[in-house]
């Protein structure tokens, strides 16, 4: 699922960009590709597995409520942007822009990364009630315990993030190549629908799982701040710092392995994503 998905994404995203190349060629338009690294703030949280186990004199439920730091791994980034700055020139065969609009502009921005949580503590509390019935299956008495919990968890994953950003930018050191001026500084924000997946194994006495991968469509926040150097008029290098802020929800159920009951939990981390990334853009 987690590649079908990263694959209809990238088609959606070269879909728009065979579009835009196919229009006419008269407005500030750029294609870039970007390498660079990501760190993430961690993401622990507190929450429940639930889990219950029925046989023919009892009938037993509990709630493990754990926590864990959530600590991430940093990794590599990569991506594609596709943008256009509102030049006077025009965009697709418009040329009504006034000049001011030329400090404004868009993309979009299509990446890819691994997000993967090393082991680390996983620790709470474990409350049970078990209820004990005769042979009519009528409750005849019940009991309740509870114990601390304290084991490890890991996970694997990535996210895939289309971000749609609304940019402004300045220029400086202008010549008769780069009117505008070679060096340009540049902000952008906007909305993004972040693909990701989260494949979690927990251990701890009393617990065991390992429920699979589950993978979501989420929307995002994406800022991003740069300064791009125009090279030539149709190359550019783009030195950027991108954050991303993102709260999926992960539904998992399965079997405890540590007593063979049923058991289920969501996972609701919050994603702070820092990423510093270099590109090369071709001008056109």
């Amino acid at each position: 699922m987690k590649n079908r998905t990263v694959s209809v994404v990238l088609g959606l995203f070269l879909a728009v960009a065979l579009v835009a190349l196919a229009a006419p060629a008269r407005a500030e338009m750029y294609v870039e590709g970007y390498l660079g690294g990501t760190a993430a703030a961690n993401m622990g949280q507190n929450f429940v597995v639930h889990e219950s186990h029925t046989t023919s004199v009892t009938e037993s439920g509990g709630d493990f409520s754990l926590n864990y730091p959530g600590a991430v791994d940093p990794s590599v980034i990569g991506g594609v942007k596709l943008g256009t700055w509102f030049v006077h020139e025009g965009f697709a065969g418009y040329s009504g822009f006034p000049d001011w609009m030329k400090y404004f502009g868009f993309y979009t921005d299509f990446s890819y990364q691994r997000l993967e949580m090393p082991g680390q503590r996983l620790s709470g509390v474990n409350k049970f009630e078990t209820l004990i019935k005769d042979t009519d299956g009528v409750v005849i008495g019940s009991f309740q315990n509870s114990a601390n919990a304290a084991g490890s968890i890991s996970s694997d994953g990535m996210a895939a993030t289309w971000a749609f950003m609304f940019a402004g930018r300045y220029g400086f050191f202008p010549d008769s190549e780069v009117p505008f001026g070679r060096l340009q500084p540049y902000v952008a924000v906007g909305p993004a629908v972040m693909f990701t997946t989260l494949d979690p194994k927990l251990q701890a006495n009393g617990l065991g799982m390992s429920p699979g991968a589950d993978t979501v469509a989420t929307i995002a926040l994406s800022v991003e701040s740069g300064i791009r150097y125009m090279c030539t008029k149709n190359v550019s290098l783009d030195l950027s710092f991108k954050y991303r802020y993102a709260q999926p929800t992960f539904s998992y159920s399965g079997i405890n392995a540590a007593d063979g009951a049923p058991a289920s939990f969501k996972l609701s981390p919050t994603y702070n994503l820092f990423s510093g990334e270099i590109g090369v853009a071709y001008h056109f």
